[in-house]
């Protein structure tokens, strides 16, 4: 195992590039150093942050406690059967890495997800979603290393209790599991699913009237996410910042009225989801700035660090965003990052 480091700058550590200090740092290269960490004088299990590629945190403020860095790697196959291809990545692996490389072994499933950032490990946390797919249509199960009784268990698609953007691992099963690897359910025969946004035309424009395949749609959900999301590594952001509000049917239809051309997303319960990124689009947010914090100017989904934010600039162009769509339509956004300490969630 790696030794500890002692005040680490995790400014390289998360995407939104907020600085913050670790008391203490330790990286993770094999699932079964997890037995040692435990075990370290400086773990707490209630204060332990394990931290993937940190692209779904805010950092307020320097972490008085143990950061352990998942960095163990490996992807194998394990089975094949009935058509689907199990495949196991370690917590570790980069995300978009992970599916580039299903896609160029000729697997299905996991197309529509190309670019989200992070890594393996944070997909089942947040039932990470993009044009039509979430990843709990492609998890098979999860190990994890249960801190209760200090050994590593496997968890069903069913335990894990996906829903959007949520899991056993935001819920209650938070601060017991850590997950090591996940297994993901992958078709040997391409099936598409474009039924989401303008990823259909995209797909369309890249095949040329050929039979499109997987890699056609990564590439065209990869060229679609570049024209709208900023790099990280160039302008610092965590993705998507705010999720799709869910509202029921009368509130929905109440809207249209107003606003005849809002998108909405019929749900199987009958309430609906509806698209913050326009909400936000429509308050002409695009561009506002609050100290070094900004709203994309391309995309009114992501917030970046424009220049140097500070913790306070981010927490309040959030409030300024969710307090002017909740003026406007009566709709509340929540955040999608978590943020650390969780005191400043909105």
């Amino acid at each position: 195992m790696q030794p500890t480091q002692y005040q680490t700058d995790l400014t390289p550590y998360n995407t939104f590039g907020l600085k913050a200090q670790a008391q203490a740092f330790v990286a993770l290269k094999h699932a079964d150093e997890l037995r040692d960490i435990v075990r370290l004088p400086e773990f707490n299990r209630d204060t332990v942050l394990w931290l993937g590629g940190g692209s779904n945190i805010l950092l307020m403020e320097d972490y008085a406690g143990l950061v352990v860095h998942m960095e163990n790697k490996g992807i194998r196959e394990i089975e094949r059967s009935d058509g689907l291809v199990y495949i196991e990545a370690q917590a570790g692996e980069i995300w978009h890495d992970f599916v580039l490389h299903t896609v160029g072994l000729g697997l299905s499933g996991l197309e529509n997800l190309s670019l989200i950032p992070g890594t393996v490990g944070a997909s089942p946390v947040q039932n990470i979603g993009a044009y039509g797919v979430e990843a709990k249509d492609v998890i098979h199960s999860v190990r994890c290393f249960d801190l209760d009784t200090e050994t590593f268990v496997e968890l069903s698609n069913a335990d894990c209790d996906f829903a959007y953007r949520e899991s056993l691992f935001k819920q209650e099963g938070k601060g017991r599991y850590v997950i090591v690897s996940v297994v993901f359910a992958l078709k040997e025969h391409f099936v598409p699913n474009l039924g989401y946004g303008d990823l259909a035309a995209a797909v369309a424009e890249l095949s040329q009237g050929r039979e499109a395949t997987a890699k056609d749609v990564s590439d065209a959900v990869c060229a679609i996410r570049n024209s709208k999301l900023p790099n990280p590594n160039v302008l610092g952001n965590v993705g998507s910042f705010f999720k799709n509000p869910v509202v029921s049917a009368e509130k929905a239809a109440d809207l249209l009225q107003q606003y005849p051309n809002m998108p909405r997303y019929p749900q199987p319960d009958g309430s609906v989801k509806l698209a913050a990124g326009w909400l936000i689009d429509q308050c002409r947010l695009k561009g506002h700035q609050i100290g070094g914090a900004a709203v994309h100017d391309k995309q009114a989904l992501v917030l970046v660090n424009k220049n140097n934010a500070s913790a306070q600039d981010v927490h309040q162009l959030a409030q300024y965003v969710c307090n002017t769509v909740f003026t406007q339509f009566q709709v509340e956004l929540h955040a999608e990052p978590n943020w650390l300490p969780t005191s400043y969630s909105l």
